[in-house]
């Protein structure tokens, strides 16, 4: 199968700048999420000084909402919860207890292709789900992160029954290096999602390893088989495979042709 679009950068060579070196993988265990978008942000400037080779962070971080760029006011949660304002893309999501997170602190190769980029994470997680048992899992044309189809019946009979979004990304590149990155949903609740429009999205769901296939899937037992499908994805030896199964509308360019209505209503 081929990929979504063609990449600006060979398919088959690794994004990394230096693919000479190991990838550092720092397991950070549960850490507060400021603490470690403060690492982040070290790590990165780091890296572009060429202080640090490629790095990539583990961590699990107590519950606490996060505002993207393109967050709107109607996005914010109902329950009270802190909510972060971040600079990557995307609108609110929520982090918390059960979620495997992973950050990856890397250099681009020239020329940097961002949606590449983004698409090889996508396809480690895909690679990773699908080999974990959610074997419908793929991607949805218009709208970033992994899904689960509606046609696919989850095994806990609680679970979401729309089509469901089990990871979701956001990234920053800076001088040529990635922070931020993707969320997987393992044990966790669902309750958080309750209270906000999670990723400026109210047409579908979201759900978990767990709830999809009707055992405990723990943040142990995904992150190996996560940490593997990124290294072969970004070494280029795992090419970006084209598994869209539908489209939606962006929930960023919804947003902006909301503006525009409303710029020509005369309401702002």
């Amino acid at each position: 199968m081929t990929a979504p679009r063609d990449p600006f950068f060979p398919a088959d060579r690794s994004i990394r700048a230096d693919s000479t070196t190991t990838l550092d993988i720092r397991n950070l265990g549960r850490m507060d999420y400021q603490a470690a978008w403060d690492l982040q942000a070290e790590l990165a400037a780091a890296r572009a000084a060429g202080d640090i080779g490629d790095t990539i962070l583990v961590v699990e971080h107590p519950n606490i909402y996060t505002a993207g760029k393109r967050t709107q006011p109607e996005d914010m949660p109902t329950n009270g919860l802190p909510v972060i304002t971040v600079d990557r893309g995307g609108r609110i999501t929520w982090h918390g207890e059960g979620q495997l997170v992973v950050y990856p602190i890397i250099r681009l190769a020239e020329p940097v292709d961002v949606v590449d980029y983004v698409r090889r994470l996508e396809e480690a997680t895909i690679h990773t789900v699908r080999q974990l048992g959610v074997s419908t899992a793929g991607r949805i044309d218009g709208r970033s992160g992994v899904w689960v189809p509606s046609t696919t019946t989850a095994a806990d009979p609680s679970a979401p029954t729309r089509d469901r979004k089990i990871a979701a990304l956001g990234i920053r590149i800076t001088r040529g290096v990635t922070m931020h990155g993707l969320a997987l949903n393992c044990t966790n609740t669902l309750e958080y999602y309750d209270h906000i429009v999670a990723c400026g999205i109210d047409d579908a769901d979201v759900t978990t390893l767990s709830l999809e296939l009707g055992r405990p899937i723990s943040i142990e037992e995904a992150t190996a088989p996560l940490l593997a499908a990124l290294e072969e994805t970004l070494s280029g030896r795992m090419t970006v495979a084209d598994h869209t199964f539908g489209s939606a509308p962006d929930p960023t360019k919804l947003t902006n042709q909301k503006r525009r209505q409303a710029r020509a209503q005369g309401q702002g």
